[in-house]
């Protein structure tokens, strides 16, 4: 009997070592622009499934990018609370360089820091990242005239042109006006940037569209230029 009592408490070890794995794992960024897609959409499988590793959190990771960074992917979503792409897509520190406003809206500021990225850090990938419900595109969806500098961004919505080739009646729903606004960040970043151009010709960068739902966290590729 008392064998029997050594044995379970350690079987039980064992099968929670099993079932959560370490947070720490060395890192290797991926060199090209479809590798770090694929990492990216691997670790939003983890994030779906509810296996998360939350990987380059250790302090070994924390210790090597203080001394400089390394990111793998842009990614420019949302502000949305439910839309973090830390998380989403199961990545850690140094591992995204991640611009997030309202609607993922992107003005001078946010183009100069993708083209930072882009230019300086070496990026291969960015994410351009709309979501299911957003509240921006929602409001510019359901009308009406917003308070203070909120104005501003439902104006910026309703200025794009995919959008303004919506109609809010019939059979469009908000989840179009979503994946058109994605559309129009694509394209704008791309028109906009000399930079994206000049990377995009050399075969060094790819800038994708994509769409998360909320209600399962599966991200979507709409586009991919």
């Amino acid at each position: 009997m008392k064998k029997l009592f050594l044995i379970v408490p350690v079987l039980a070890f064992f099968a929670a070592c099993k079932e959560q794995p370490h947070a720490a794992s060395e890192h290797t960024a991926p060199a090209t622009a479809t590798g770090a897609l694929s990492h990216l959409l691997q670790g939003n499988e983890r994030f779906t499934d509810f296996r998360p590793i939350h990987p380059d959190e250790s302090r070994e990771r924390r210790t090597e990018v203080s001394k400089g960074q390394h990111p793998e992917a842009v990614v420019v979503t949302c502000s949305d609370s439910r839309v973090p792409p830390e998380l989403v897509f199961d990545q850690g520190l140094g591992d995204l360089f991640v611009i997030r406003t309202a609607g993922n809206i992107m003005g001078e500021i946010e183009l100069g820091s993708i083209e930072y990225a882009v230019e300086h850090l070496h990026v291969p990938l960015v994410v351009v990242m709309g979501h299911e419900r957003c509240g921006a595109i929602q409001a510019y969806f359901e009308g009406g005239v917003p308070h203070g500098h909120i104005k501003a961004i439902v104006d910026s919505i309703a200025s794009e042109e995919e959008i303004k080739s919506l109609r809010k009646t019939g059979d469009e729903l908000l989840d179009h006006f979503v994946r058109a606004n994605v559309h129009h960040g694509v394209k704008q970043l791309i028109a906009s940037s000399p930079i994206i151009r000049e990377k995009m010709a050399a075969g060094t960068l790819k800038v994708v569209g994509a769409y998360e739902d909320l209600d399962n966290g599966k991200v979507s590729i709409l586009s991919e230029n």
